[in-house]
């Protein structure tokens, strides 16, 4: 090999091993999922996923299985392209989460949108969650374009015992308990008091629904019944940010029901109570 050719190697390797680290800032994330995206749209999806996904990583093809296990036999392709535009991230510095639009496919392109959540682990960033959910048509959304938004302070206990964390933890199984119980005996309505005002919906066949009005319009107009079994919960050890994902069955008032893979992002109120900031669902295989 000359001289020219390993010097573009060597830059090449440097810039993608970068793109991978946790350097404690949203910026990082961002770039991690970008670098992400350029892996799978060059050496296709499975040396993607196998690359960025963590031991423990879930996608959900549609229901959740081990990421590295499925990329390893799935069938492979490189007509993925995805961008995110909408990035969070946790006091603790090694948690945050991402969304944003794909297209997929070449001769026949099916568009959508994704959810990634991640953990910053010996200073890199490793996919920890990714569900994605179908669109009909191109992503035309109104909403605004890459909010990449910095933790304001840090914040990680560092005598945090395996039972303070359960009983961390435990308190998001509950929140969603609670929600569940309201959904039964208030229908969606009850969705009012745990989302936020700038909360995102991601919902198969729709365009992103943007902020609380219009997440409760859409409930109200689509939807006569949802019930929430939740598979498992994890909270970011900043304390202000929180995951579930499970199966949720939904009656529409068109006298239809469906199962969803869901997957929900928590934030923490000043009021110590919690609300989703982002919930994403696609349709489960039965």
């Amino acid at each position: 090999m000359n001289k020219i050719y390993l010097s573009i190697l060597a830059v090449a390797i440097t810039a993608n091993v970068y793109a991978q680290k946790s350097d404690g800032t949203v910026k990082s994330l961002v770039a991690a999922e970008k670098a992400f995206a350029q892996k799978a749209a060059k050496d296709g999806d499975n040396a993607a996923f196998t690359e960025f996904a963590a031991p423990d990583g879930i996608v959900f093809r549609p229901n959740p299985i081990n990421a590295k296990k499925f990329f390893a036999t799935a069938p492979d392709t490189k007509a993925l392209t995805w961008e995110p535009n909408y990035a969070r991230l946790s006091k603790s510095r090694n948690w945050g989460f991402t969304t944003g639009s794909y297209v997929a496919g070449s001769a026949q392109k099916t568009y959508g949108h994704y959810l990634s959540i991640w953990r910053g682990k010996d200073g890199n960033w490793e996919l920890v969650i990714d569900l994605a959910t179908e669109a009909m048509k191109p992503i035309k959304s109104k909403e605004a374009k890459n909010i990449f938004i910095e933790p304001v302070g840090t914040y990680s206990p560092k005598f945090a015992s395996a039972k303070d964390l359960k009983a961390a933890t435990d308190i998001i199984y509950s929140t969603e308990k609670t929600l569940n119980t309201m959904l039964k005996t208030h229908g969606v309505q009850a969705f009012a008091g745990f989302v936020n005002p700038d909360a995102r919906l991601l919902f198969p066949g729709t365009d992103a629904i943007i902020g609380k009005d219009g997440i409760l319009a859409f409930n109200n107009r689509v939807i006569d019944k949802i019930n929430l079994k939740t598979t498992q919960a994890d909270k970011a050890l900043g304390g202000d940010f929180a995951y579930t994902y499970g199966l949720a069955t939904i009656d529409y008032k068109a006298d239809l029901r469906e199962s969803f893979n869901y997957v929900f992002i928590w934030e923490r109120q000043a009021d110590a109570t919690w609300n989703i900031i982002t919930q994403i669902f696609t349709v489960a295989e039965r």
